[in-house]
């Protein structure tokens, strides 16, 4: 916390609004929007799959509506399609940022239009671990057909690609201000609209779409989607050490990518090339199936009883004591090793196409994200993390590591 924070509360406090509403509300936007640089407005929400749903809907998603969208990212992405009755269509990976397969999108595109009679409604790309995307590819592809793009930048507030900042090239975008981001409000999301008239549509979307009446009058379903006062200052504590976290974040990166780079079987996930500038939300590595890790033989032998980083999760106890589709064993050997050590790792996302709550939605598939959710692992990464600690974290790994 940067110690404003505090500041800001209790003015929300002294002033009397702690409704969604107020003058740290307007402040937390327009510090927003002088941070991505851009003409566009900023609308703060509840949360980024908030910002998901009204994207979805200033888009024009409707029931019967096909949505491409990210195979290889969390749920948040795509429940949203849901909500509305529309279809996600997955589109799977490229091996170099690990976000969306430009070849693969156009492939489903011109397929669903062949299949269906109509182009998908919206293209939802996502910065994976904070990963910028293969913009230009996409944006000229969704040109092409004339299919709007929504960012999912939650991971991505700072990236960069070409200097841009990610959730400012495409219609919409989305921020995330949970409390694992680059900052938090504790909980909460924001949306990036292309021009003011779209700001006050998603607006009056969030606060229940109330018509100008001297009464309650709704012709339209709204949502209760508004950012607090409250929380909104806590953002703007937050946002005066917004680039300390950007920067803390890509120095670890650096740490983890030097360290790697003498252990063998073992790849950290770096840019692509000098155009991508990740923030590194989250450090993955990709562990090689050749590299034993102590304990390995015991992987998947009993059940997990609440999620990893359980402590902020609320989970169904499920007795099954793995599925069909889950990382190595050397993975889950780590994570384990890792945890005994008090480190927390976790696994990748799970493909959502390999979900089974989606197992009938269309997916256009190459492999990729399942080749790196069998061998990929996330590592602490956050403002916290000290020089220290990634050497604890690097010297833990290669003891784990069997000879």
């Amino acid at each position: 916390m940067s110690g404003k924070e505090q500041q800001y509360i209790q003015e929300a406090f002294d002033s009397n609004w702690v409704v969604p509403l107020g003058p740290n509300v307007n402040a937390f936007e327009n510090d927003l929007q002088q941070f991505i640089g851009q003409d566009k407005q900023v609308v703060t929400l509840s949360s980024g799959t908030a910002a998901v749903h009204l994207a979805l809907i200033a888009c024009g998603v409707k029931v019967g509506d096909e949505v491409c969208v990210q195979s290889f990212t969390f749920c948040a992405s795509s429940n949203p399609i849901t909500y509305l009755g529309a279809t996600p269509v997955f589109i799977d990976s490229e091996k170099e940022s690990w976000n969306m397969d430009p070849a693969l999108l156009e492939q489903a595109i011109i397929d669903r239009k062949a299949i269906t009679g109509h182009y998908p409604k919206a293209i939802i790309i996502v910065a994976l671990y904070g990963m910028p995307y293969r913009i230009e590819e996409i944006l000229a592809i969704a040109n092409r057909y004339h299919i709007p793009v929504i960012e999912d930048a939650a991971e991505g507030l700072g990236a960069r690609y070409k200097g841009q900042v990610l959730g400012t090239f495409g219609e919409y975008g989305i921020l995330s201000f949970n409390g694992n981001k680059m900052i938090t409000t504790s909980g909460g999301g924001a949306l990036i609209c292309p021009n003011e008239k779209a700001k006050q549509t998603i607006m009056w979307y969030a606060t229940q779409a109330r018509e100008a009446y001297p009464y309650y009058q709704h012709e339209t379903i709204g949502y209760n989607y508004r950012l607090s006062n409250i929380c909104a200052g806590i953002g703007r504590g937050q946002m005066t050490v917004l680039d300390d976290h950007i920067r803390h974040h890509q120095h670890i990166a650096q740490l983890y990518k030097a360290a790697f780079a003498t252990i063998s079987g073992i790849t950290f996930h770096d840019n692509p090339n000098v155009d991508y500038e990740s923030n590194f939300w989250l450090n993955t590595i990709l562990l090689d199936s050749s590299v034993r890790i102590k304990g390995q033989d015991q992987a998947y032998q009993s059940a997990v009883t609440e999620a990893v980083g359980g402590v902020v999760s609320t989970t169904h106890t499920n007795d099954a004591i793995s599925t069909s589709c889950q990382p190595n064993k050397n993975i889950e050997a780590l994570r384990i090793y890792l945890d005994h050590a008090n480190i927390e790792a976790r696994p990748l996302w799970k493909p959502l196409h390999k979900q089974p709550v989606y197992k009938n939605a269309p997916a256009y598939t190459n492999g990729v994200s399942e080749a790196l959710f069998l061998t990929g692992l996330c590592l602490p990464s956050g403002p916290m993390v000290t020089d220290d600690d990634v050497q604890y974290i690097i010297n833990t790994i290669r003891s784990a590591i069997e000879k």
